[in-house]
């Protein structure tokens, strides 16, 4: 985790060791570098601020580079210095953060490179955003909050998430909607770093048209957060 200020660094550091992650901060470039290329252990992703470097490209490309295995990078937003720099940060499958996220938005915004084969399942199109969610077996009942919403189903992010088959009722609300959604679903990933995927089984064309036209309205500029679209 490489960024000009302390105070993002910790904040970052902080989220990461609730969701019992270890992180190395660096205040410059050469630190940075050393640390990736020397590390006894690889390391799992770079949260990169372009501003340490005179060659922020370069420097990005460095790190990939000496890392003992491919290294995803989520670049700090607001270290950009033009538009111009997307594209070739793009050409690298690098991604974006905001350097001023919420604490409780940070590792929502993290997992999907954090966990990467648990974000790829579906091809539908997906809306990261974290809404409260309550679910419920024959012996549990609970409540968390989401990850991602779409079409076929939603991620939950929990420390404790169930078994992966595991057949659940849920309730959740979109914003700026006046009813709730309540589906039966079945868990089809499951990891303790991150939380579970849930599969709709049971949902009502209705919940299903609301949950689509939700989705395309924030893409189209209509909401606040992002659509990512994942591959089966």
């Amino acid at each position: 985790m490489a960024h000009r200020t302390a105070a993002i660094r910790d904040r970052f550091a902080v989220a990461l060791a609730d969701a019992r992650h270890d992180a190395v901060a660096a205040d410059s470039d050469v630190a940075a570098i050393g640390i990736v290329q020397h590390a006894l252990t690889p390391f799992h992703l770079a949260l990169v601020d372009l501003g340490l470097s005179r060659e922020p490209l370069a420097f990005v490309q460095t790190l990939r580079e000496r890392a003992a295995r491919p290294l995803p990078v989520m670049i700090f937003s607001g270290s950009l210095r033009s538009a111009a720099d997307v594209p070739p940060l793009a050409a690298m499958n690098a991604g974006f953060i905001n350097d001023f996220a919420a604490t409780s938005q940070i590792m929502p915004a993290l997992a999907p490179q954090l966990f990467p084969d648990n974000f790829n399942r579906r091809a539908a199109r997906r809306l990261s955003i974290g809404i409260p969610v309550t679910y419920r077996t024959d012996h549990l009942r609970s409540g968390a909050m989401t990850l991602d919403v779409g079409s076929g189903g939603i991620a939950i992010r929990t420390m404790t998430p169930l078994e992966k088959g595991t057949s659940l009722q849920l309730k959740f609300r979109l914003p700026n909607t006046t009813g709730d959604i309540e589906t039966s679903g079945r868990v089809v990933w499951s990891d303790r770093k991150v939380g579970m995927g849930i599969q709709f089984e049971d949902v009502s064309s209705t919940h299903e048209r609301s949950i689509a036209a939700f989705i395309i309205g924030s893409n189209s500029g209509n909401g606040e957060s992002s659509v990512r679209h994942q591959q089966t």
